[in-house]
């Protein structure tokens, strides 16, 4: 995912990347055994599908405010996504151009949680009295990712996010994780033969002792059966949390997705496909089951 121009966009991809890559050592396990077998010659050269993000539908905060970041540079809002029982919203936005990820934003419906779910997510977020992302310089790469990594509010109890966990497991992470890249995303049809297909990219990454997310089979499908995506399961990271308490909770995980050729383009020979020509978008289904890569029943299998 690197990025080689100073742009402002390129300088905050980059220093989110770097931090996330730092956290999931199943990044470098992954690139670096691709530089190792020649599929690639480094990181760069990794197309990278898309990056995701997780936030709360609170006041001053959430998409409507996360968004504009993006929004700024490019990038276009698309298609609306609603997880009834996760209780999650989600758009994606396209890039400005075609060598920037697509961006994955959700964000939980928290009036829909229980009032004890409720009232720890307040407790944290009501002290935000206007939107933090009005006060960047949106032009100021170096700004925002610092943004990215500033504790909008302190961090939780031991015991407010194990009762969040049991309820919400993507309140849970996002309120001891904040706006922490979730995930990124390799594009599988996009490396050379051999590896371009999800099922040979699975086996890969499963020779190097990195376990998959296996709920709904590890190859996830849309109906139309042209988006195919499959995820590790997250990192285990020791957490430290208010008052010295700590435990092993979920950090973030790496995606892979095989984007096929549309009917219409199937003609085509492999050198004359560009990314127009593939599926485009994503698939609720899909996403359903990938948010589970930091689920416990797949963290501590």
């Amino acid at each position: 995912m690197k990025f080689q121009h100073q742009q402002t966009l390129d300088i905050f991809l980059n220093i989110l990347f770097d931090r996330y890559q730092d956290k999931v050592p199943a990044v470098k396990k992954i690139t670096e055994a691709l530089v190792a077998q020649g599929v690639v010659g480094s990181q760069q050269e990794i197309v990278n599908d898309h990056i995701a993000f997780r936030t709360l539908g609170v006041p001053h905060l959430g998409i409507a405010s996360f968004e504009k970041i993006f929004l700024h540079h490019g990038y276009k809002k698309r298609d609306y996504y609603y997880f009834e029982g996760k209780k999650l919203n989600a758009y994606w936005y396209a890039p400005p151009s075609a060598n920037y990820p697509r961006i994955f934003m959700s964000e939980l419906i928290v009036d829909q949680l229980s009032e004890k779910a409720q009232q720890i997510i307040h407790k944290y977020t009501t002290p935000i009295t206007g939107d933090p992302v009005d006060q960047l310089n949106l032009d100021d790469g170096d700004a925002i990712g610092r943004f990215f990594h500033t504790a909008l509010w302190p961090l939780p109890s031991k015991e407010e996010y194990q009762a969040l966990l049991e309820e919400s497991e993507y309140a849970a992470w996002v309120i001891y994780n904040r706006y922490y890249l979730n995930h990124y995303t390799i594009s599988v049809h996009a490396l050379k033969h051999g590896y371009n297909t999800l099922e040979e990219f699975n086996v890969f990454v499963e020779d190097l002792g990195i376990t998959l997310n296996t709920v709904g089979g590890k190859i996830k499908v849309s109906p139309d059966g042209l988006l195919r995506q499959s995820s590790t399961v997250a990192d285990l990271q020791e957490a430290a949390f208010a008052g010295g308490k700590t435990m092993s909770i979920a950090g973030s995980y790496v995606e892979f997705a095989e984007r096929l050729v549309l009917p219409q383009y199937q003609h085509l020979a492999p050198q004359e496909i560009k990314p127009e020509h593939r599926r485009e978008g994503f698939e609720t289904g899909n996403a359903d089951k990938i948010f589970e890569s930091t689920y416990l029943k797949q963290t501590r299998s």
